[in-house]
C-alpha cells in the first residue's frame, strides 16, 4: 500500500485509462475495422496452453495467463470471457502482451501450476471463488498476483484482486437511493449459501450507514418452496416500507406479489437485464442497482458479429481486465513482477462496465446506477457516477 503512485501520476494514469477505454469503445462503435465478422469463433491472440515441453520464447511481451473454465458446466461463460479478452487486445492494437488460456474445469490448481511454469507473471481469473484458493497456492510462492472474476470479497487480499460485482455494493447503492426517496424501514429475504451471507453482511452495513431500520431478514433454501414462507415470516415481524429480494428473477417473481400493497420492492445486480422481471406487472416500480449497460449494447453487437454468438454478461470482466492490465503495462518491464501497487489508483479505471477502483482489501469498488422496473423496460432513475 505504501507503494501507491502519488498525485499527478495517479491522475495521469486515470486519464490514460480513460483514453484507452474510449479508444477501445470507439473501435467497437466503428464496428468492422478491427472486428471482422465470422461464423466461427476466432480465439487468437488468446492462445491455448502451449505444449508442456515447449515454453514461449517471446521475451519482449508480457506473459499473462487467463484461467477460466473452457469445458464443463461453465464453459460458455469461460469462452465468452476468453473471446472478450481477445477483443480487448485487438481493439487496442496491443502487441506487447501474450495471453494464454488455461482450462480450470480440469483442475484450477493444476492450471495455475502450469501457467506459472510457462512464465506468466499475472493471472486473469479464475471465475469461481472456490478455485481462488487452489490458484493462490501455486501463484503466491511465485509472486504472481491474480485478478479474479469472482464476486466474493472474502477471497480478496494483497495479491488477489476481485473484479466481480459484490452484492453488498448493489445493496448499498439501492438502499442509499431508497433512503433519499423516503424509505425508512426494510425487510429482506435472502438465500442460504455464500451469496446470501455476503448479501446479509452488505445489507446490515448499508442499513446502518443509511439510518434504515431492518425489520426482518429471513432466509430460504433455493432448492425448495420456502420463499413464500420467508416473505410471510418477514411480514409477521411487523410493517416495512420496502422488501429486498436478494436473488434473481425466479425468486423475485415468486416473492414480489406477496410483499403487500404499498411495499416498494428492491433487488440486486442479479436482476440486471432480466426480461422476465420487466414483463411482470407485480414488479412495476421496483428498484435495483447494477453497473451501467451504456456500453454493453455495442459490445454485444460487436461480439456477436465476430463470434456468431451472444456473450455472457460476465464477458465484460474479461475485456475490462485486459484494458486494466494494458494500462498498468505501460510501466511494467516484461519478465518482471507485476506492479500491483498501480492497481490501487484512487481515481480508478474506466471499462465497459463503467468506473471502478480497487480498495485496500483488493475488492473492486464499482460505480453503479439505479434502475426502475417499468412496463417491459428498465429505466435508469439514478445514473452511475462518471468518476470517483
Amino acid at each position: 500500500m505504501n507503494d501507491r503512485v502519488q498525485g499527478e501520476e495517479r491522475l495521469t494514469g486515470f486519464r490514460h485509462s480513460r483514453r484507452l477505454v474510449v479508444a477501445a469503445t470507439l473501435t467497437l462503435l466503428a464496428g468492422c475495422a478491427v472486428i471482422p465478422k465470422g461464423s466461427t469463433p476466432v480465439t487468437e491472440p488468446v492462445e491455448k496452453g502451449p505444449d508442456a515441453n515447449v515454453l514461449p520464447t517471446d521475451a519482449g511481451r508480457h506473459r499473462v495467463a487467463l484461467l477460466v473454465p473452457m469445458t464443463g458446466a461453465n464453459a460458455a461463460v469461460g469462452q465468452s470471457i476468453a473471446n472478450a479478452a481477445t477483443m480487448a487486445l485487438l481493439d487496442t492494437n496491443a502487441a506487447n502482451m501474450r495471453i494464454t488460456t488455461y482450462d480450470t474445469a480440469t483442475g484450477a490448481g493444476a492450471a495455475a501450476t502450469r501457467a506459472i511454469a510457462d512464465g506468466n507473471k499475472l493471472i486473469l481469473g479464475p471465475l469461481l471463488s472456490s478455485d481462488v484458493t487452489q490458484v493462490a497456492a501455486a501463484a503466491r510462492p511465485a509472486k504472481v498476483p491474480m485478478i479474479t472474476y469472482s464476486n466474493d470479497s472474502a477471497v480478496a487480499s494483497r495479491d488477489v484482486f476481485v473484479m466481480g460485482q459484490a452484492p453488498g455494493q448493489s445493496i448499498a447503492r439501492v438502499l442509499g437511493f431508497a433512503k433519499a426517496r423516503g424509505i425508512k424501514s426494510v425487510a429482506a429475504i435472502i438465500p442460504t449459501g455464500d451469496y446470501g451471507q455476503r448479501a446479509t453482511a452488505g445489507l446490515t452495513q448499508a442499513a446502518q450507514a443509511n439510518g434504515i431500520a431492518l425489520s426482518a431478514i429471513e432466509t430460504y433454501d433455493r432448492g425448495n418452496t420456502s420463499v413464500a414462507s420467508a416473505v410471510r415470516r418477514a411480514k409477521d415481524k411487523g410493517r416495512f416500507d420496502a422488501l429486498l429480494i436478494a436473488d434473481g428473477s425466479r425468486i423475485a417473481l415468486q416473492a414480489g406479489p406477496l410483499a403487500g400493497k404499498g411495499v416498494k420492492l428492491l433487488g440486486t445486480e442479479l436482476w440486471s437485464g432480466d426480461g422476465a422481471i420487466a414483463r411482470s406487472a407485480a414488479m412495476r416500480g421496483a428498484w435495483f442497482a447494477t453497473v451501467s449497460d451504456q456500453r454493453f449494447g455495442q459490445f454485444e453487437k460487436s461480439y456477436t458479429g465476430r463470434f456468431g454468438a451472444t456473450p455472457s454478461r460476465l464477458a465484460t470482466l474479461g475485456y475490462d481486465s485486459v484494458l486494466l492490465t494494458l494500462n498498468v503495462a505501460r510501466n511494467w518491464k516484461p519478465g518482471t513482477t507485476f506492479p500491483t501497487a498501480k492497481l490501487y489508483d484512487p481515481q480508478g479505471f474506466i471499462g465497459l462496465d463503467g468506473v471502478f477502483r480497487f480498495t485496500a482489501s483488493g475488492m473492486a469498488e464499482r460505480a453503479m446506477e439505479v434502475r426502475e422496473v417499468g412496463a417491459g423496460t428498465f429505466a435508469t432513475v439514478s445514473p452511475a457516477p462518471a468518476r470517483f
